[in-house]
């Protein structure tokens, strides 16, 4: 007898709009007991990323959905007490270690690989290992040096063989401090209740398909792969036994698929605003952000700078559930300067001026200065929202 699969559940496009704000954590009242921890939790991952502006990516993550919680208290909750390991999901992002297990798939497929563009000498991964038992936990410059005297990427025998035991899952990173690694063995650093929770292949992408599903709320099959940079034939293989349900939307050209708690009622409640790291997952895909917000945006601090449009590190705004403006932000002492700043309309301008009202003071700023602006009607009104509010 063959199975009919259900009919998909048919959404209105501002219906999966809502769904997906809801879902990352931007529409109703956010989990302040939860803090940062349950953000990353709710999540499944924050990306790291070396370029700091206002802040660093990770820092501006849980700023986004919670307010100015303190950047010190951001690397707390992150960090201490074993609660998160970073390693490579989307990009390299912190994890909760309640995912340990999950990537064991991907572990397993790098120690398959042949070792990639760097050659090992016999005996440096060993010793590497041992330095770690011996020594406790240590960055890749403790470990020996991080580089020869060559380019960057031309990586000492240290280096190379504690980020291979890094993918390989017997080195864990757990912190970064001054931005560099700080590397553990896996075995004092992880709970040993999720360090041999073993699962195979299937299950790790199962579970990892899902719970993309739930932190996107309702996505395309690029949308949720992506999430966690999971093949699409992975995907495929799974999707059904993952507990996502087939979803059609209004204006989406490709099937979806929902997470059925986000199905289960109506998102309502209040909207947040606030600037948007270009890495937060509700805005990294681009494909994505155009389908749902018909908002184009491309991060541009690796374009050169004569051929930027918006500036080197322009943060979408978010008010009322929309993308609405984006600016490119800087900080000359306790000011923070607009460098750029677009809006759709100047309608969006006390939205604006709110949001760089609360990012000037969340990182220590008083006075927020407008260096430019795609209208002159666009600086008129966010100058005087600004004025308004003796900023």
């Amino acid at each position: 007898m063959t199975t009919v699969p259900p009919p998909a559940t048919e959404l209105s496009a501002d219906e999966a709009r809502r769904i997906a704000l809801r879902a990352q954590g931007f529409l109703g009242a956010p989990d302040r007991r939860a803090g940062v921890r349950g953000v990353l939790r709710h999540l499944g991952q924050v990306q790291l990323d070396t370029i700091s502006v206002l802040a660093r990516s990770h820092e501006l993550i849980p700023y986004a959905r919670l307010g100015a919680v303190g950047r010190t208290a951001v690397e707390e909750a992150y960090w201490t007490e074993g609660h998160a390991f970073e390693y490579w999901s989307h990009a390299a992002c912190i994890l909760p270690v309640e995912e340990w297990p999950l990537f064991a798939f991907r572990r397993r497929a790098y120690r398959g690989r042949p070792h990639w563009y760097h050659d090992l000498p016999d005996g440096a991964y060993d010793a590497v290992i041992k330095q770690l038992l011996t020594e406790g936990p240590q960055t890749a410059t403790e470990l020996g040096g991080a580089k020869n005297k060559g380019e960057w990427w031309d990586w000492s025998e240290s280096k190379i063989a504690v980020e291979r035991a890094l993918m390989y899952g017997e080195v864990v990173c757990t912190e970064r401090r001054g931005w560099k690694r700080v590397y553990d063995l896996a075995e004092r650093a992880i709970p040993d209740a999720v360090l041999h929770d073993d699962l195979d292949d299937t299950e790790c992408l199962r579970r990892l398909v899902r719970q993309a599903g739930e932190a996107l709320g309702v996505g395309t099959r690029a949308d949720i792969a992506d999430y966690h940079r999971i093949k699409g034939e992975h995907f495929d293989a799974v999707v059904e036994s993952s507990g996502l349900v087939p979803v059609t939307v209004a204006g989406w050209s490709k099937p979806a698929w929902a997470d059925p708690a986000a199905l289960a009622t109506e998102p309502r409640g209040r909207h947040r605003t606030t600037l948007l790291s270009p890495f937060d997952s509700l805005i990294w895909e681009r494909a994505r952000t155009e389908r749902i917000f018909g908002f184009t945006h491309r991060l541009e601090a690796y374009v050169p700078k004569q051929k930027r449009v918006h500036g080197y590190f322009a943060m979408p705004l978010l008010a009322g559930g929309k993308l609405v403006g984006r600016v490119d932000p800087a900080r000359e002492g306790r000011t923070l300067v607009a460098r750029q700043v677009s809006l759709d309309s100047p309608k969006s301008a006390p939205a604006m001026a709110r949001a760089l009202r609360e990012a000037a003071e969340w990182v220590g700023c008083d006075t927020v200065r407008i260096e430019r602006a795609d209208r002159p009607e666009t600086a008129t009104a966010l100058t005087a929202e600004l004025a308004a509010e003796g900023t």
